[in-house]
C-alpha cells in the first residue's frame, strides 16, 4: 500500500475542480504535477486516457474522471453539504461539460476552426452563461446561499471563458456571473489549490497536498 496519488496539471480546469474538492474535504494526497507535453510513464500506466486528473488510491483503484474524484472526496468529508441535491446539480454540470465546453474550446482556439470567427463561437457560449446569470441573479451561488459541487465544478470553465477576452467579459451584461466569478477567484480555497509546483519526476520527495 502506498500513498493516494493525484496526477494534476495546474491550469487544467478539470484538474482544478478535483483539487478544489480534495482541499475542501481536507484530504491528504500526494500531488504529482505533470507536463501535458511530457506525461510520465506512471500516469500512462495508471490511466489509458492519459489525461489529468488521475487519482490512484492506496488500494490501486484508479479514478480518472474529474467529477468522480470530486464526489469521492466529498463523500468522505462534506462539511458544507456540497452534495445536497446532487441529481439537480449534475444536470447543470452536464450542460457545462458538454455543449458549453465544446463551444468554449472553439472560442479559445478559433484559429483552428476557421469556419466561423471568434465572436461567433463566443456567442455560442452565451446561452449557458445566461443560465448561470439567471440563477445567480436570485442567489449568491448556483444552488442557493452556499457553495456547492456545481460552483466548484463549473467556475474553472467560466474562468477560462472570461480569460479569453477579459475586457469584453467584465464589460458584458452578466453582472451576477461576474460577481460570482470574482468571489470564486478571491476565495481562499481557490488560492490554496493554485500554488505552483515543479513537474514531478520519479524519485522526487513526495509532495503532500491538502489536509491542513
Amino acid at each position: 500500500m502506498g500513498n493516494t496519488l493525484l496526477y494534476s496539471f495546474r491550469r487544467c480546469p478539470f484538474a482544478m475542480r478535483a483539487r478544489l474538492a480534495i482541499q475542501y474535504a481536507n484530504l491528504e494526497v500526494e500531488l504529482r504535477e505533470v507536463l501535458l507535453k511530457n506525461k510520465p510513464e506512471q500516469l500512462l500506466k495508471a490511466s489509458p486516457k492519459a489525461t489529468v486528473p488521475v487519482l490512484v488510491l492506496e488500494t490501486g483503484q484508479v479514478i480518472d474522471e474529474s467529477l468522480d474524484i470530486m464526489i469521492w472526496a466529498l463523500r468522505r468529508n462534506d462539511p458544507e453539504r456540497w452534495l445536497d441535491d446532487l441529481e439537480r446539480q449534475m444536470r447543470l454540470i452536464s450542460q457545462c461539460d458538454t455543449a458549453f465546453k465544446a463551444c468554449l474550446d472553439k472560442y479559445k482556439y478559433a484559429d483552428r476552426h476557421p469556419e466561423f470567427n471568434q465572436e461567433y463561437y463566443r456567442d455560442q457560449c452565451l446561452s449557458f452563461v445566461a443560465v448561470l446569470e439567471r440563477k445567480l441573479a436570485k442567489n449568491q451561488y448556483l444552488e442557493g446561499a452556499g457553495r456547492s459541487l456545481a460552483d466548484a465544478a463549473i467556475f474553472p470553465f467560466i474562468r477560462q471563458f472570461a480569460h479569453v477576452d477579459k475586457d469584453w467579459f467584465f464589460n458584458a451584461d452578466f453582472v451576477a456571473v461576474q460577481a460570482w466569478l470574482t468571489d470564486q477567484l478571491e476565495n481562499k480555497l481557490f488560492k490554496e489549490v493554485m500554488s505552483k509546483y515543479p513537474p514531478w519526476q520519479a524519485g522526487d520527495i513526495p509532495l503532500r497536498f491538502a489536509a491542513g
